[in-house]
């Protein structure tokens, strides 16, 4: 490995232009089972780091990536947003990174933050939260504290595969059921079924919903795009043992990706209809700051065909550009192909029976928990 700072723009020289070359792509042997194809350093970093065939071998001989996790200690665990254009103020993230290596995630430059790369590190160095639930249950007891709905996932899937090590998701799942607040979960992972016991509970006090996020029903382009995520069949079959037991499910259609996973969504909607889902949503594809470097190299590897029609596409759909951040049109972009699908969305949800009722939860069962050595009311 060698460390140099990154490469400046292309400058003239004795007339010609020198272009710097492109990010160093990771050998397939050392990256299986995984999203990415690039590590690049974060924006943050004073240096870039590649690799490079010393004349030794030396590439050939790296291990293949393993997965690391580092335990985090922060001192709150309820995140806040004013957001317009999501439906909660309040969520939690029980890890950072994620092993599902989803090549599309809008998250991976958040990596960036802890001095890692958004690409290759965000699914295989990562940063779980043990104390999440000592730190939810503090937070709620504090005075004052309003309840409201809580998401879990909405950065990182609460359900990735460290989970079933770690079981912070299920411990922060105990303590709502235990003080009965209110609990949105988002996932792509068949392992919320291990929790269905809680869930099932706090469904019977209209306490939760979970959103099971599904993005195609090809399991060559989902294991591509997805590599560590439940199968499709699996997310099916997900919806449908949740909804048999009660609780409410919506699907996620997302993200949409125009010539790759866009003429699915009709499909989608109507098999998790049959599954019991009772509400959908949908989310275009974001390339936010590092997301899309990462996947345009994932794009030219896996689909070289159609690489450019995809990108081309998009930039229809973001004003000209890879990506517009503007609140109100991240999520669903703009210009006609963007307002074709919104309409397509609509009348196959409709045709398919969902988003008849949207499911409101209760916050007005709220008990708040008692801290150590506080006294107890008399009433």
């Amino acid at each position: 490995m060698k460390a140099t700072r990154p490469p400046a723009p292309p400058r003239a020289s004795n007339g010609l232009f020198e272009v710097a070359p492109p990010p160093v792509t990771i050998a397939p042997d050392r990256r299986r089972g995984r999203g990415a194809t690039l590590n690049q350093s974060g924006r943050f970093e004073a240096l870039s780091r590649d690799g490079f065939d010393d004349g030794w071998g030396s590439l050939d001989e790296l291990p293949a990536l393993k997965t690391e996790v580092t335990l985090e200690t922060p001192k709150k665990i309820i995140t806040r947003n004013k957001s317009p254009d999501i439906s909660f103020d309040r969520s939690i993230n029980p890890y950072r990174g994620c092993e599902h290596g989803c090549i599309y995630c809008y998250a991976r430059p958040t990596h960036a933050y802890m001095g890692l790369s958004p690409g290759l590190d965000f699914e295989t160095r990562l940063f779980a939260k043990p104390d999440a639930a000592a730190l939810l249950e503090t937070e709620l007891a504090a005075p004052g504290y309003e309840p409201r709905l809580i998401a879990l996932g909405t950065n990182t899937d609460p359900y990735q595969p460290i989970e079933r090590r770690y079981r912070i998701t299920r411990s922060i799942l105990e303590i709502f059921d235990r003080t009965s607040h209110p609990v949105g979960i988002v996932t792509k992972s068949a392992l919320v079924l291990r929790d269905l016991d809680i869930l099932t509970r706090l469904a019977e006090r209209e306490l939760v919903k979970v959103a099971v996020s599904i993005t195609s029903l090809d399991p060559k382009l989902a294991r591509s795009m997805e590599p560590r995520a439940a199968a499709p069949h699996r997310r099916l079959q997900t919806v449908e043992t949740l909804a048999a037991a009660g609780v409410p499910v919506a699907v996620m259609v997302a993200p949409l990706v125009p010539a790759l996973n866009e003429a699915e969504m009709e499909a989608i909607l109507e098999r998790v209809a049959s599954a019991g889902a009772t509400e959908a949503g949908y989310i275009l594809l974001r390339l936010p700051l590092e997301v899309r470097d990462v996947f345009e190299a994932w794009l030219e590897e896996h689909y070289p065909d159609r690489a450019q029609k995809v990108l081309n596409i998009m930039q229809t759909m973001r004003g000209g550009k890879a990506y517009d951040s503007e609140w109100g049109e991240r999520m669903t972009g703009t210009g006609p192909h963007a307002w074709s699908v919104g309409r397509r969305f609509e009348i196959a949800a409709r045709r398919s029976g969902l988003n008849k009722v949207r499911k409101r939860l209760r916050a007005d069962l709220f008990e708040r928990p008692i801290k150590s050595g506080e006294q107890l009311s008399l009433i």
